[in-house]
């Protein structure tokens, strides 16, 4: 007879030593609720994410909506401004041509190493809007240290006068649009350089690109009149009017600027400069005073009333 080799498993009921563990009290299980909780416990933690969500972009359109309004905004801006500040380092001036940096630093009321909540942005930006040659801007800070300006600038270069009428002219010789003599177009006025004659507005901007590189000559300038709508005179503050060559006021600025910085020429009381001939250039000086009829006389012989010099052109 075959006797099975298989392990045989063993029969609690028969084992005298089993005893099954005794069923835990109905007070011991976990409540509905509870059971409902961690089934639930994956989607709260999301839950508290989106309300602290909400709650930061509340925030955050609460301060926009002050910012945006000056009024509110100011009792804001003096608390951030009593606690410890953020400096300005950085201030981007876009879209500036004729306007100056110290003119719009002016405007602005603020510079680098201030706080940057220290000024009003809407009261800087109706500041720099009423510079001569800007037509309109923008004030923007952005966090945390720089102000940002973009400008949109007025095109005229130079006030027209032809027939007792003066006009604020562009580059290309049109009248500016939008004109007067009160504001913003006054200061322009009185800014920009003043050119005279039939014709003058549409040769103007090479005249006068040739005359901004030599500031030394332009800040004694009071006007350009067009001679013959060919060629230009040019009338300096002390009355001397410098006579220059057809197509060559570039070349003549530059010798201009050359003799001024060896002789101090335009210092001196001449009545005309005279540069039209290519090799030579001729001043007419001030004619010496007459004396008084009773005055004894010398033997010294007078000057002549009207002198002249005559210069070769290096």
């Amino acid at each position: 007879m075959r006797r099975d080799s298989r392990p045989q498993e063993p029969d609690f009921r028969r084992d005298p030593a089993f005893r099954p563990a005794p069923m835990p009290p109905y007070e011991d299980r976990p409540s509905r609720t509870k059971l409902f909780l961690r089934r639930q416990r994956k989607l709260i933690r999301p839950g508290i994410v989106f309300l602290v969500v909400v709650g930061l972009g509340g925030v955050g359109a609460r301060l926009l909506y002050d910012a945006a309004s000056e009024e509110r905004f100011a009792p804001l801006r003096a608390k951030l401004v009593a606690m410890e500040p953020l400096p300005i380092r950085h201030v981007i001036i876009n879209g500036r041509g004729m306007t100056s940096e110290a003119s719009i630093y002016e405007a602005l009321g603020t510079s680098t190493g201030h706080p940057i909540f220290g000024f009003s942005v809407e009261a800087a930006r109706q500041r720099i809007d009423e510079l001569p040659f800007v037509d309109h801007a923008t004030v923007e800070r952005r966090m945390p240290d720089t102000i940002i300006i973009n400008l949109t600038e007025r095109t005229p270069i130079a006030v027209w006068q032809t027939h007792g009428h003066f006009s604020l002219i562009n580059q290309a010789g049109e009248e500016v649009p939008d004109q007067g003599m009160t504001g913003k177009n006054a200061q322009a006025f009185l800014q920009l350089p003043l050119v005279v004659g039939d014709g003058a507005n549409t040769a103007a901007s090479v005249v006068i690109d040739a005359l901004a590189k030599q500031p030394d000559v332009k800040s004694r300038v009071t006007a350009l009149i067009r001679v013959g709508n060919r060629r230009w005179n040019v009338t300096l503050k002390d009355g001397t009017t410098v006579m220059l060559p057809e197509g060559e006021e570039a070349a003549a600025f530059a010798r201009l600027a050359q003799y001024q910085t060896s002789m101090n020429l335009l210092d001196r009381p001449v009545v005309s400069i005279d540069m039209r001939l290519p090799d030579r250039m001729v001043i007419h000086q001030t004619p010496a005073p007459t004396p008084p009829p009773d005055a004894p006389k010398t033997d010294t012989p007078a000057p002549p009333s009207d002198s002249s010099q005559t210069t070769q052109q290096p």
